[in-house]
């Protein structure tokens, strides 16, 4: 069952910053890049703030509209869940699924999404804009994002039961959403994870979700090098680990 007072992902979260604002939670790499970016809780809530001032201002979403998150693993993905899941928004990663707003990486290119707004990512350092203009039709984040308060927007606060993600099965309440989080890390030895499963898949958001019921953090690999590996556990310190294959090493 829910821990009292923590059904939800905004109050999760309100927590962690009055409990320990300055911890990392979570941690991306990409070893094809190179690239290493580290969120603090704190880093982490401004970003989900801005997002979702974005969400609702710029493309005026209510509670209830869907979202559909088509990014690959990356520390923006978690950004987008907890923008979402912090306005009463609905996630989704299915096709099929009708979404008032679209949001991708850089390989986007808009000719898919006619009947819904489309938001680019371009996954450069900092969230950066992209470096070429984007085709009509599709927005772009790091264009969008600077310009957005600081402050979390004033909305209904969600519930237990308000829907937060859609996929095949059904819908999903955060409220079964963190239930699922709390089992998935029943059998965790501690509370620092490393994975290389993208956040947005099934696993990789009761993942992410269990960082946060655990008061723990989250070490995310894109684009990973099983000979790598162990030193990414090791420089790390990672207490658990879960990989996208389990032909994958350890």
């Amino acid at each position: 069952m829910s821990a009292p007072g923590e059904d939800t992902f905004p109050r999760l979260l309100e927590s962690l910053l009055r409990n320990s604002p300055g911890r990392p939670l979570v941690t991306a790499y990409d070893e094809a890049t190179g690239d290493r970016t580290e969120l603090s809780v704190t880093t982490y809530a401004n970003w989900v703030a801005k997002t979702a001032n974005l969400l609702l201002e710029e493309y005026l979403l209510d509670p209830g509209d869907r979202v559909r998150l088509a990014l690959p693993p990356h520390w923006l993905t978690t950004v987008f869940l907890g923008a979402a899941w912090s306005t009463g928004l609905v996630i989704s990663t299915d096709p099929g699924v009708t979404a008032d707003l679209v949001i991708t990486g850089p390989e986007h290119d808009g000719s898919t999404e006619a009947d819904s707004a489309v938001l680019a990512c371009s996954l450069l350092p900092f969230a950066v804009r992209f470096p070429d203009p984007l085709p009509a039709g599709v927005d772009d984040f790091g264009l969008l994002w600077p310009g957005q308060p600081d402050a979390p927007p004033v909305v209904d606060a969600p519930t237990g039961a308000t829907i937060g993600w859609l996929d095949a099965a059904g819908s999903h309440s955060q409220s079964t959403l963190l239930d699922a989080a709390r089992a998935a890390s029943a059998g965790w030895h501690g509370n620092r994870l490393i994975t290389d499963v993208g956040p947005s898949e099934a696993r990789g958001t009761s993942t992410f979700l269990a960082a946060l019921v655990r008061s723990g953090s989250l070490v995310l690999v894109a684009n990973a090098r099983d000979e790598r590996w162990p030193a990414r556990l090791e420089g790390e310190r990672a207490t658990d680990v879960l990989r996208s294959s389990p032909e994958a090493g350890a």
